[in-house]
């Protein structure tokens, strides 16, 4: 039996933007989402897949340009899969983004909330990370203009990101607008030795080749500590040729160090990470929220860390207003990660309490906190599912504050109930997803109420935004 023929819309006007960074449209009652379109356009639409309640669908000609859109600057823009509302204007994404966390909060909590506060905007909209990785690929992804070229002349080696749901293919990147300088030099400057010297660039489908993977992270204070991730370990003369460059070429680099990676998937956190150059790790601060001294952290080629130092603080002192502590608390900090906020709020309270299911980020949240002076944090790394038990709070107290920042998926049922159960005065909610969070909420609301609404935009020109809630107990 033949499928049906995917239908083809023509002027439909576009009318939001709306999740993934696609903007929407609405025809005969269905919803069309629609890619690296905005607002008042008039497009004609080819629809690609079509579900039972949405379409989706990509733009195939403009009829009328809206008013609203700007000219993206980056020339990979549409095909690279980032930075998705480069045509939009950043004041506009800031809407679209604070509407997104009223929406959730409206249609999937269906609580009572207070006005969402104005979003904090982003301090740079443009070279705002602080890690980048990219990966090396010996059959790149050809673009319009490639294909316009001599077959026989093209260069099929390309360092860059892996295009989306396309595991195998790698967009070289001859310019990326989100990491600060010297991160495209070292990329491009890497990637021609390799060339030039005839190095192997890996090839994902088949799981061979030499050069694998480039991290790249930098730090406000000057720190650059860059990871090559060789997949060859016999290869010893030709790994020693790239670090070697590296050190020579960019005496900047303040931690230069080398994974050998032979696994199926790129994740490098459970491999031996080696020194070749420098320090094993870069330093970055952050403003004492109580006005003193700035502290530090370390950050080691896995740790995690904000990857928009700036406004981390924003996120941070966010939460740290909402808890308003008196000096006398005592703190949970759950998901606590490297302990950024645990040492963050530490120096304000009594004691904080952190929980973190990997191992190696507790270690690092030790370290954070003896780096800084800090003695009166404990953590804990295991699943928080378990680990948070009525005997855990009977250990190490009935906390006065509860911080949460969980990942995308929010937090599990069996914390939501331990959360319910401990009662405690406030919750702190942070999120990097407002729809998961409004769901978590909702199952809150039980006990509690929403006090203050606070989004922070960490990553312009996406759809991602940061979420801050306040929660108090019922009387």
């Amino acid at each position: 039996m033949r499928k049906k023929p995917l239908p083809f819309l023509e002027k439909v006007t576009i009318l939001d933007a709306g999740s993934e960074g696609k903007a929407v449209a609405r025809v005969d009652d269905l919803v069309v989402f629609v890619p690296y379109v905005v607002p008042g356009d008039v497009v004609d639409i080819q629809v690609v897949s079509r579900k039972r309640n949405f379409m989706e669908g990509k733009a195939v000609k403009y009829h009328a340009y809206s008013p609203d859109r700007t000219e993206p600057f980056c020339r990979h823009f549409g095909v690279c899969g980032g930075c998705k509302w480069q045509n939009m204007p950043y004041s506009d994404q800031l809407e679209y983004k604070q509407k997104q966390v009223t929406d959730n909060f409206s249609r999937i909590g269906r609580f009572e909330f207070p006005a969402v506060q104005p979003i904090i905007a982003s301090e740079n909209s443009i070279y705002y990370r602080n890690k980048l990785e990219f990966t090396f690929s010996d059959r790149r992804w050809l673009t319009d203009e490639d294909m316009q070229t001599n077959p026989e002349a093209r260069q099929m080696n390309g360092l860059g990101f892996h295009l989306p749901q396309l595991f195998d293919r790698i967009l070289d990147i001859e310019q990326c607008y989100l990491q600060p300088e010297p991160s495209n030099r070292i990329r491009l400057a890497l990637k021609n030795f390799a060339i030039n010297n005839s190095l192997i660039f890996y090839n994902t489908r088949i799981h061979e080749g030499f050069l694998r993977n480039l991290v790249i992270r930098n730090t406000t204070t000057g720190g650059l500590m860059v990871i090559v991730v060789f997949a060859r370990p016999e290869f010893d003369n030709e790994m020693k040729l790239v670090l070697d460059f590296l050190h020579q070429e960019f005496p900047e680099i303040s931690s230069l160090m080398y994974v050998l990676n032979t696994k199926k998937n790129d994740v490098i956190t459970d491999l031996q990470v080696y020194p070749w150059k420098g320090d094993s790790y870069i330093i970055e601060k952050m403003p004492d929220p109580r006005g003193g001294s700035q502290l530090r952290f370390k950050i080691g080629p896995v740790s995690f860390y904000q990857t928009n130092p700036l406004q981390a603080y924003y996120l941070y002192k966010t939460a740290y207003d909402f808890a308003g502590f008196s000096g006398d608390e005592l703190v949970y900090d759950l998901y606590c990660g490297t302990g950024t906020i645990s040492n963050f709020v530490a120096k304000s309270v009594k004691k904080v309490v952190g929980i973190e299911y990997v191992e190696s980020a507790i270690e690092d949240a030790h370290v954070n906190s003896d780096y800084n002076g800090i003695d009166n944090t404990v953590f804990y790394a295991g699943d928080l599912a378990k680990l948070l038990s009525d005997e855990f709070v009977r250990e190490n107290g009935q906390p006065d504050v509860i911080i949460t920042d969980p990942p995308r998926s929010g937090m599990h049922p069996k914390v939501i109930d331990q959360l319910l159960a401990i009662g405690s005065p406030k919750i702190v909610y942070v999120s990097c997803n407002p729809a998961t969070q409004a769901r978590d909420i909702a199952l809150l609301i039980e006990k509690y109420t929403v006090e203050a609404v606070q989004p922070v935009d960490m990553f312009p020109h996406t759809h991602h935004v940061e979420n801050v809630v306040l929660l108090k107990l019922r009387d």
